[in-house]
């Protein structure tokens, strides 16, 4: 007797709950990407509790608009790349501020592969086998903690929800519940959404690990590195045209870098990385594009080490012309983090296409006054009981000019905010101020802060990036510059 399509994946639910094989299966290649709606991406971004960029809606809606400005105006005709395909549309840039963690590489015991290294530019890619360690497929928490999940499978709609520690899977006519469930998807990427409307775009390489946790949802996806960066790349670079392939190629091996740097650093959560904002975005094949994903197989396998362990590789949205250290958050400083100019030989920002190049805000003395005592413990700053703001002023700064220390003087005596964190003190509607990088004056019973720069200006910046691979320089010569002194590696299985 056949069994019907509709009553087929209940039948699986039942009889292959309890079978793991998470690290046993090839993925296939994968399908055309369906259409990626239309929708600003602010919807995936939530607050970091570290090193947060700018996360509101507000400031996404202020970044897209450097997207829409990318077209190279003056790029050279002799593109590095050739025969890059030709560019979809996707969404805007969402910008992350990554985390440390403890992961290393082995590459100081492991041997090099026969192969002669790659030259790119003026730089050797060393080929080596990868650390056995590394060789399997990344643990992606996707949606963690959530209430409810759909998954379109065999052709039905299933509505996912938490019974306590378990998770209850309701269709149209079955439902069952289970400690947990692998899901793989039909053809070639699962469709899992946390609602219907984004359900019909979803489109995940790998699997999926459903299970359930205080009445909550989690699931991770098990995605191969290289398919995990396609989702990846599209929303942390950028809007291209094949002119700036190079730019594309350094998001990937930046992305790639930071995904083995955290191998691991979550285990006692059951996953390697967040998809959102607590490490990069990812969305799966959404918005994967011909482009971005000819730039993730031209760097195939290339990571960045410095002394044999992988950088810490943090990336930024705008500079402002000058990059910062690991003191803007008070910690020791790396060889390959280096406050250093980032100018043309004019002497303009290779970032001065964003529309964060320059920015200014202004708040009059009540409205600053509310916000600072709303804001102080965020800005990690120790502040009194007061009624007036008497003066605000720049005690020192960092090496690249961005605020070291901020005094605020008020009628209960004084208080200091540090580093990064004086972007919270003038937290407005959700909104962080662009960067610590600002000066300020008080006019006619208003503040003035005039500034430049979006994130925390340490490591690469992407719109710097992008104007240099408009320029021609190729990858190599693009992450080197913001991260001196390192080594591309490319692994090889």
């Amino acid at each position: 007797m056949i069994i019907a399509r509709s009553k087929l994946f209940w039948f699986c639910l039942f009889a292959f709950s309890a079978i793991t094989f998470a690290d046993d299966f090839e993925l296939p290649d994968l399908p055309e990407p369906p259409q990626a709606a239309t929708e600003p991406t602010s919807d995936a971004i939530k607050e970091s509790a570290t090193l947060e960029e700018l996360p509101a809606k507000e400031a996404v809606k202020d970044v897209s608009k450097d997207a829409s400005k990318d077209v190279a105006k003056d790029a050279p005709n002799d593109v590095s790349a050739k025969n890059v395909p030709e560019q979809s549309d996707y969404d805007a840039p969402v910008n992350f501020a990554p985390i440390e963690a403890t992961t290393l590489s082995e590459s100081k015991t492991e041997q090099p592969s026969s192969n002669p290294p790659r030259q790119q530019g003026s730089k050797a890619i060393v080929p080596k086998k990868i650390p056995e360690e590394l060789n399997r497929p990344l643990q992606v928490g996707v949606f963690i903690g959530v209430k409810e999940l759909y998954l379109k499978l065999e052709g039905e709609t299933i509505h996912m929800t938490a019974a306590g520690n378990k998770v209850k899977f309701q269709g149209k006519e079955n439902s069952a519940t289970l400690d947990h469930k692998e899901i793989h998807g039909e053809g070639k990427c699962v469709s899992i959404a946390p609602t219907l409307r984004k359900l019909s775009t979803s489109c995940y390489p790998g699997h999926f690990y459903v299970s359930a946790n205080k009445g909550l949802v989690n699931a991770v996806n098990i995605v191969d590195v290289e398919d995990y960066l396609r989702g990846v790349v599209p929303y942390e670079i950028g809007k291209l045209d094949n002119s700036r392939f190079s730019a594309l190629e350094s998001q990937a091996i930046a992305a790639r870098t930071y995904a083995y740097k955290h191998f691991g650093s979550r285990e006692s959560m059951g996953f390697d990385v967040y998809a959102d904002t607590k490490d990069q975005v990812y969305k799966g094949l959404a918005s994967a594009t011909p482009l971005t994903d000819s730039a993730v197989k031209a760097t195939r396998g290339i990571v960045m080490t410095y002394g044999g362990q992988f950088i810490i590789a943090y990336y930024h949205s705008t500079c402002g012309g000058e990059t910062e250290t690991l003191a803007t958050w008070e910690r020791p400083n790396l060889p390959y983090l280096q406050s250093r100019p980032d100018l043309r030989k004019d002497g303009t920002p290779w970032c001065s296409e964003s529309s964060y190049s320059k920015w200014e805000r202004k708040f009059d003395d009540k409205e600053l006054e509310s916000l600072v005592k709303k804001n102080g413990k965020e800005a990690k700053a120790k502040v009194p009981d007061f009624k007036k703001i008497k003066n605000i002023a720049i005690k020192d700064t960092l090496a690249s000019g961005r605020i070291l220390t901020l005094v605020v003087e008020t009628d209960k005596g004084s208080f200091e905010v540090r580093g990064d964190k004086v972007r919270w003190l003038f937290k407005k509607s959700g909104s962080i101020l662009p960067s610590s990088f600002f000066r300020i004056e008080h006019k006619k019973q208003e503040w003035i802060l005039t500034g430049k720069g979006f994130g925390h200006g340490v490591g690469m910046c992407q719109m710097g990036v992008r104007g240099r691979s408009a320029a021609g320089q190729d990858f190599a010569t693009i992450l080197t510059h913001y991260y001196p002194g390192i080594t591309l590696e490319r692994f090889e299985k």
